[in-house]
């Protein structure tokens, strides 16, 4: 009887882990697909609000990060806002700007503290004719599609997003498609704050848009063989050309000073859900 009881016992408690992983992993994907609504309708207030107030909080994008809950209030409050809304939180009449999220990969640490999210994003965003002569932008509509590779926090029980990493893929004007977009079509940041008031505090060496191909890096491993993806697999040379001619891999490094508790390094087991190098539990725990 005793017997019984200690495997009953213990069946609940892996019952009991792995419930908690799928709730965390419901709840992680709703936490990212409710930043979407809120940023569809110019609702930065509420966007900023989702972000973890941790000191290693930050939002990458166009090869630059915004650090802490200041850098993220600047680029969302201070560059978006101003940009497409003049300020206001909420939308304008005739702005469209609809990001539809979806192919999301959600993987939680053991702890229940920390997850991952690779998530694809398609966004339909323009002006009406109507409103053309009063936008500062005119009348233009386009298509933009990027890539997640995010990393969440549990504080107090409610998750928030904590390393923001956004890639946009490829941008295209409506009448001319994506075969014909030109370069640099999204302006990259040139100076940091405070020489501009609304820019990134960092700048690096990682600007990927369309017809660059590379591959944005995979947060967990390979599911049948627990290997990552060798980096030189990962970026895009001219056909026919050797790798070692075209720009380096991609990345998902952190910032300097920065550090993900707990990375044991070594080789994954398949079935591993998460990579070596990436894994964030405390010590011991991996």
């Amino acid at each position: 009887m005793e017997q019984e009881l200690a495997e009953l016992k213990k069946q609940v408690d892996a019952l009991s882990r792995e419930l908690s992983r799928v709730s965390d992993e419901a709840e992680v994907r709703k936490t990212h697909f409710k930043y979407g609504y809120y940023l569809d309708k110019c609702l930065y207030n509420q966007v900023v609000d989702m972000f973890s107030d941790h000191p290693d909080a930050y939002v990458e994008f166009l090869g630059s990060r915004y650090h802490g809950k200041a850098g993220i209030k600047r680029l969302y409050q201070g560059r978006f806002q101003n940009t497409f809304v003049k300020g206001r939180n909420g939308p304008i009449h005739g702005f469209l700007l609809d990001h539809i999220m979806m192919q999301d990969i959600i993987d939680v640490d053991s702890s229940g503290t920390h997850a991952w999210c690779r998530m694809r994003a398609l966004m339909q965003a323009g002006t009406h004719q109507s409103i053309e002569e009063d936008y500062p932008m005119g009348h233009r509509q386009w298509w933009e599609g990027g890539l997640y590779e995010n990393e969440y926090i549990k504080e107090n029980g409610v998750w928030k997003l904590f390393r923001y990493r956004y890639f946009p893929f490829w941008h295209a004007d409506f009448e001319r498609g994506w075969s014909h977009t030109k370069k640099n079509y999204v302006p990259w940041p040139t100076k940091t704050y405070p020489e501009d008031p609304l820019g990134p505090d960092e700048i690096f060496e990682q600007k990927m848009l369309w017809p660059d191909t590379r591959v944005v890096p995979f947060h967990y491993p390979h599911p049948v063989t627990g290997k990552a993806v060798e980096s030189d697999a990962l970026r895009a040379p001219k056909f026919g050309a050797d790798v070692g001619t075209c720009e380096p891999a991609l990345s998902l490094a952190l910032p300097e000073g920065q550090k993900r508790e707990g990375a044991t390094g070594g080789e994954n087991k398949p079935g591993d859900k998460i990579l070596k190098e990436l894994v964030q539990n405390k010590a011991g725990e991996a």
